[in-house]
């Protein structure tokens, strides 16, 4: 898909379609455990993908080697999750989704089959859970194509990169930017983030090994 996502903003977004020539990104699929999906997203809220991967990593290690589920995150103890990296409100988040999963009050089996805007209404009723975390998941995990999180600070970067602080200044303009990569918006965010990614690799090599 991402060939004709490249095919539409040849047409539609030239500037975006100049980067995009020079990123791979692979196609998008369903994930096959979207319950470990979400843990996952939440962990990485407000931090690298670097960060978040070390300290899920040290999450997945309460486990044992086994599993994520939701009996078992409601059986950790507070501390241990702290002491795997995770802040409070992480630790209340994921055991707040471990809950209502647990429960029955949220199956996590019916998302895939659900519209975005559903999917997006379904997770935001978790306590600890905004629109940020169901927009990833419906990206990354979902294979929604056309998902864009207007308050991710590494797609406000990317744009800023590539059309300046102004478009930002100006919601007509960054509607109008956002409806011109409509139904591939995904893969506009994954450009940008790549985009975003690529001037913070030039930043730090510019910078003196003192500074």
């Amino acid at each position: 898909m991402y060939h004709k996502a490249k095919r539409h903003f040849k047409k539609a977004d030239p500037i975006l379609f100049a980067v995009a020539k020079d990123i791979d990104i692979e196609d998008l699929k369903v994930s096959d455990d979207l319950f470990r999906d979400i843990m996952w997203t939440i962990i990485g809220q407000q931090l690298s993908s670097l960060a978040a991967n070390a300290i899920f990593a040290r999450f997945q290690e309460l486990f044992k080697g086994k599993l994520i589920t939701p009996r078992k995150i409601l059986a950790l103890q507070d501390e241990d999750m702290r002491a795997a990296g995770l802040s409070g409100a992480k630790v209340r988040a994921i055991k707040n989704v471990a809950e209502v999963v647990h429960k029955g009050h949220l199956d996590i089996k019916i998302l895939p089959t659900l519209k975005d805007e559903e999917v997006v209404l379904e997770l935001t009723k978790v306590k600890g859970v905004g629109p940020w975390t169901a927009q990833m998941l419906l990206m990354f995990s979902l294979g929604r194509p056309d998902i864009f999180s207007e308050g991710d600070l590494g797609l406000k970067k990317g744009i800023i990169e590539l059309y300046g602080a102004k478009t930002f200044a100006s919601e007509r303009k960054l509607a109008r930017l956002l409806a011109s990569w409509s139904p591939y918006r995904t893969y506009a965010a994954r450009i940008l983030w790549e985009v975003a990614d690529r001037k913070t690799a030039r930043i730090g090599r510019s910078k003196r090994p003192n500074e």
